[in-house]
Formats: structure tokens, C-alpha cells, sequence
């Protein structure tokens, strides 16, 4: 049995099918853009991992040569380069993260409609709480859950985000993992 759609709605269009399509494309667009993201970074990373080889054994070869001002100026750039490498991997690490946050992302958009697509649940305040406390258990950051903990207060995006901000500058002391 096909079901009427927003083209051509009839008496059994709905717009909750209409807001679970809508759910379900939004977390297939982030988790494409995702495996995109991933083949990527694994290129970044096997070259990142053949530049940090070639350093290496780059500044081993200099170090066996007698010294010389050249040397010096090549070691320097050799530790330069090492530098560079380093905040690359800070990079990788943010990227990680936000791999991290966008499966968030897609699971809470798939939780939603799933509870949104099924008539026993949508109106069932305890389905509601089940769904909200699944996606706050997967923060691992205090921040996130501040954020979280926010939104359900009935804030705004802007007030949660500025919540967020005043905890984690609160919190600059401490360094906040993930």
C-alpha cells in the first residue's frame, strides 16, 4: 500500500511520514558526507604518517654529517616541519571529534524519527524521555550535556550555546576530553 505524499496528498497524507522523510534524509546527507570525510582523512593520514617517516630519517641523515651552518639551517627546517606535522595532528584531532559529534547527530535523527514514525510512541511522554535521555547518555562532555540539559529547558539555540560557552570558559582550567 503506497501512502499519499506532499505531491499528491489525500486523506491519508500526513506530515508526520512527511517530517520522518525529512529526518531520515538529513541523517543519510551527514552520514555520506561522513564516509566522504573518512576516505579523506585516511589519505591525510597515510601521508602524514610517510612525511613523519621521511623526516625522521631525513634528521638522522643530517645528523651524521659534519657540522656545518647548511646543517643547522636543514635541521632547523626538519624541526620546523616536525612542528607543522604536530599541529596537523591537533587538526586530526578536532576532525575526530567532530566524526564523533556528527554520529551523534545522525543516531539522535534516527532515534527521533523513529519515534515520531510510530503512532504508539509519539504521544507517549515516557518514549519521549526514553529518546532524550539515549541521546544525552551519549555526550561525553560535560559541555554537551550543558547544552543539552538547555535546549530541554525550552531555551534557545543562541541561550543554549552561550550555556555551553560560560561552562566550558568556567571550566578553562581544566582541560575537557573526549
Amino acid at each position: 500500500m503506497t501512502h499519499s505524499d506532499s505531491k499528491s496528498p489525500d486523506l491519508d497524507w500526513s506530515q508526520v511520514r512527511e517530517t520522518v522523510k525529512l529526518l531520515t534524509l538529513s541523517a543519510a546527507q551527514v552520514d555520506v558526507i561522513m564516509q566522504e570525510g573518512d576516505s579523506a582523512v585516511d589519505t591525510l593520514t597515510d601521508s602524514f604518517t610517510e612525511i613523519v617517516e621521511s623526516m625522521q630519517a631525513m634528521n638522522q641523515h643530517l645528523l651524521a654529517l659534519v657540522d656545518s651552518n647548511e646543517r643547522e639551517l636543514a635541521l632547523t627546517c626538519c624541526s620546523k616541519t616536525q612542528e607543522k606535522i604536530q599541529a596537523a595532528i591537533v587538526a586530526f584531532q578536532f576532525y575526530d571529534r567532530m566524526q564523533q559529534c556528527l554520529h551523534h547527530v545522525t543516531s539522535n535523527l534516527r532515534g527521533l524519527s523513529n519515534l515520531v514514525g510510530s503512532p504508539e510512541h509519539l504521544y507517549n511522554p515516557d518514549a519521549w524521555r526514553e529518546l532524550q535521555g539515549e541521546i544525552r547518555s551519549r555526550f561525553t562532555m560535560e559541555s554537551e550535556k550543558v547544552m543539552f540539559d538547555a535546549i530541554l529547558q525550552g531555551k534557545s539555540v543562541d541561550e543554549a550555546i552561550a550555556a555551553k560557552t560560560a561552562f566550558q570558559e568556567g571550566e578553562s582550567d581544566n582541560i575537557e576530553l573526549f
